[in-house]
């Protein structure tokens, strides 16, 4: 279950199904979200982006199903009330599994499970599941619908337009009306190709060609969908335009390196009109979480990592990261060297 800012491990209780209930009512939309990112869209860094945009929806890094089935759970699957709207993407190909690893998802509170078919790295490739399940729709049908058939929460897919050298729109068609008919409705498009084979997944996420027309095109093509953009968007602008055409966009390193792109998403585009917070007011709300996280004996740097965007493009702003990337200063000062930061930025 969700722990507050102080707990350690707190475990699912019958209570939480009625909570998860109550608060599905009045989840925001799809409109906006931050991509699942490994090594990066971890408990820390979606708390810090919580505190720049309210409603914006966010993903947790890939979990494997045997890292929750056999391994350990509350390391995987703990987070803050906070981070609500809350989605955990699950890495499998196994229907059982999935299913398993969605209920518990569920148990814990989450409000989606997103599968993953878009990861094209090769130790996932060795797992057989993400971009490779492309080629199988029939058993990510099966997959989704486990899960489907497990939770009554939100089951959503998260693919690429094609892999390899496969660039025909019919077949990212046929993928998504196989897996929609098994229960999903809601699909997350990365505008380009996985390459499987030669390319890193950073380079898969830079060389094969943005097509957004494609996505677009699965808008029209299945108008009852939830479908959502992402690849390559970088500007409020971008955003705008793509919204023209399908109902959501999905913004990956853009929103981790300037994450202070998103303080006007809640007011741009889900009409909450509550003040924008300063960058200096979003490092103060940090404190408190940094200060309970320490005492759980987290290190200070997992969690200030994930901050040293939040100035990008102000004068000062590598004088900020410097302190923030100082390991000495934050070992012997803690949550006082985000002051400072602020200091140096004015020196």
């Amino acid at each position: 279950m969700a722990a507050d800012l102080t707990a350690g491990t707190i475990r699912p209780s019958i209570s939480i199904f009625q909570a998860v209930s109550a608060l599905n009512k009045s989840l925001s939309s799809r409109r906006l979200s931050v991509a699942p990112m490994m090594d990066w869209t971890d408990r820390h860094c979606r708390l810090f982006h919580r505190q720049i945009t309210r409603h914006t929806w966010l993903y947790t890094e890939m979990v494997t199903t045997g890292a929750l089935l056999f391994g350990n759970v509350p390391r995987h699957l703990d987070y803050s009330d906070e981070e609500h709207p809350i989605a955990l993407q699950l890495g499998g190909s196994d229907p059982a599994d999935l299913a398993a690893s969605a209920k518990l998802g569920e148990q814990w509170g989450y409000d989606e499970i997103n599968l993953n078919c878009g990861c094209p790295s090769e130790r996932v490739q060795k797992g057989a599941f993400g971009a490779c399940l492309m080629a199988e729709p029939k058993l990510v049908a099966d997959c989704v619908k486990a899960m489907c058939d497990a939770v009554s929460i939100d089951v959503t897919v998260k693919h690429r337009i094609g892999i390899d050298a496969i660039t025909s729109y019919d077949f990212v068609r046929d993928f998504v009306g196989t897996v929609a008919v098994a229960g999903s409705k809601t699909f997350i498009v990365h505008a380009r190709n996985a390459i499987l084979k030669g390319l890193s997944p950073k380079e898969n996420r830079e060389i094969p060609p943005l097509r957004y027309e494609i996505v677009y095109q699965l808008k029209r093509d299945f108008p009852d969908l939830e479908i959502i953009i992402n690849g390559g968007i970088t500007t409020q602008q971008e955003i705008d335009q793509h919204l023209l055409h399908v109902d959501g966009v999905m913004l990956g390193r853009e929103a981790y390196h300037n994450p202070y792109l998103m303080a006007d998403f809640d007011a741009r585009y889900y009409g909450d009109e509550t003040e924008i917070k300063t960058r200096q007011q979003i490092i103060h709300a940090m404190l408190p979480y940094i200060t309970a996280q320490l005492k759980n004996e987290v290190r200070i740097n997992n969690i200030t990592r994930h901050m040293l965007g939040l100035m990008t493009g102000m004068p000062g702003a590598r004088a900020y990261r410097r302190q923030l990337s100082d390991a000495k200063q934050l070992a012997l000062h803690g949550p006082a060297v985000l002051e400072q930061a602020i200091t140096a930025m004015q020196a």
